[in-house]
């Protein structure tokens, strides 16, 4: 158990991870008590099967404030990966009932979590940023957010991952901006999955895009989501460049609330038959058979 006022086995949540075995085969469950923990955390790749679990997605909050225009040791700056709060490179993680923050001032890039973990799963987590909060970094893994509140302004879901976000908050932050910037890679099926989620935010009407590619292929689609006004009428932008309308997909099933205007959409986006919808609702279609349900029902019983 890692708690901040020392009454548990460590005060600091990196420790935690350092004593977890490597390569292990069963899960390792990290307890976070309540608190502000500002470290810049590192799960490396042999700490597998982890689960971060917090005290609840307000108590547990775990932060720094690197942004991508610092300068580092040797003169360089940062970047945009340099700036991420938590860098999770373990496969099979599991964290629930935390928050994952970069509370960096506005200027720059950053990213409060790069997930780099196939079978990565988030279960009632909050993601805080402002530009590029949640770095789906990871090409060819599968991550699944269930029930999580993700916030920001520019591409502030983005990245090369297969990921499926279900029941979840997406808010929009600022004046405008964007809320995907997927890089999906050629050879993949599937890219952003959103599935019965809310897009909210205070931003002004027509003030938001639901994506844009950063990569060619980019693939995102929202289904049965709640978009609200600040959703521009035409949806998708094509990052200025009109060879990517030839080779993004983006797509829409049975949205609702003011931001859903099917008509009024670019013309190189597309609203799914009943089959594609039945697809992209598959978990195990889009994760090519890993059930991540099967894992949260896993960690209830042993979390």
């Amino acid at each position: 158990m890692v708690a901040k006022d020392g009454s548990g086995d460590y005060e600091r949540v990196q420790a935690a991870i350092e004593a977890v075995p490597d390569q292990s085969p069963s899960e390792t469950v990290i307890c976070i008590e309540p608190g502000r923990y500002k470290e810049k955390l590192t799960l490396p790749e042999t700490k597998t099967n982890v689960t971060f679990a917090g005290a609840g997605a307000a108590k547990t909050v775990l932060t720094y404030d690197d942004h991508a225009d610092m300068i580092d040791e040797d003169g360089e700056e940062i970047g945009t990966t340099g700036s991420s709060t938590c860098f999770v490179n373990g496969d099979g993680f599991t964290a629930r009932n935390l928050t994952f923050e970069n509370d960096a001032p506005h200027v720059a890039q950053a990213v409060a979590i790069r997930v780099d973990a196939d079978r990565a799963v988030f279960e009632n987590c909050r993601f805080r940023g402002w530009q590029d909060t949640l770095y789906t970094y990871g090409e060819g893994t599968r991550q699944y957010y269930s029930e999580c509140y993700i916030e920001g302004r520019v591409d502030f879901i983005f990245g090369w991952a297969t990921a499926v976000f279900e029941d979840c908050e997406i808010r929009c932050i600022g004046d405008k901006g964007y809320v995907t910037a997927a890089s999906t890679p050629t050879e993949s099926d599937y890219g952003y999955v959103f599935l019965n989620c809310a897009v909210t935010g205070d931003a002004p009407p027509n003030s938001f895009y639901l994506g844009r590619p950063w990569r060619p292929h980019a693939k995102t689609v929202f289904m049965h989501c709640y978009l609200n006004e600040h959703i521009k009428p035409v949806g998708w932008h094509n990052w200025r460049d009109p060879a990517n309308e030839e080779t993004a997909t983006y797509a829409e099933y049975e949205n609702t609330g003011p931001g859903n205007n099917p008509t009024e959409r670019v013309s190189w986006a597309d609203q799914l038959t009943q089959a594609e919808a039945t697809d992209h609702a598959s978990l195990q279609t889009v994760f090519d058979g890993w059930n991540p349900r099967a894992t949260l029902e896993d960690t209830d019983e042993h979390g």
